[in-house]
């Protein structure tokens, strides 16, 4: 007999993984031509949020050392029709909590190769411009205020 199919929960994270001088890690995730940063969904047995994007960074990324800050920002959106059934049938909006991580240094990320097939470090004015993610987008655009206090513009 198989076992019933255990759906997503509908709260998850979005991890701009970034430098000191604000170049981002972009990902591009199977089977789209979308890049993004990590992103994952929490599951039952994480303990708290800042769990689930550890877990996240080091199963899509293998990076473990850095410094992770909670932004406290979450983002409520519906779920695209693609991705839908993997949620319970009721669910249509999923609410996504915002992280950073910043390395020292530019790096090579070990990739989950069920979920992204390339990498790239940009900086953070291009990779806001190449994430398909309005959310992304966003929080990439806030890197140079929460990072270095201002806009990042001259």
């Amino acid at each position: 007999m198989l076992a019933p199919m255990a759906f997503k929960l509908p709260e998850s994270v979005l991890v701009v993984i970034h430098t000191p001088r604000l170049d981002v890690l972009l990902l591009e995730r199977v089977g789209t031509s979308f890049w993004q940063s990590v992103t994952g969904s929490r599951e039952p047995d994480d303990p708290d949020l800042e769990a689930t994007a550890r877990r996240e960074l080091l199963e899509e990324t293998g990076l473990s050392v850095g410094t992770l800050t909670d932004w406290r920002q979450t983002n409520r959106y519906e779920i695209w029709a693609q991705w839908r059934g993997r949620y319970a049938p009721d669910v249509t909006h999923n609410t996504e909590h915002v992280f950073a991580f910043q390395v020292p240094e530019l790096t090579v990320a070990t990739l989950d190769p069920a979920e992204h097939v390339a990498q790239m470090w940009l900086p953070w004015q291009e990779a806001m411009k190449k994430v398909f993610s309005p959310t992304n987008r966003d929080a990439i655009w806030q890197l140079p205020r929460r990072v270095l206090g201002h806009s990042g513009v001259a």
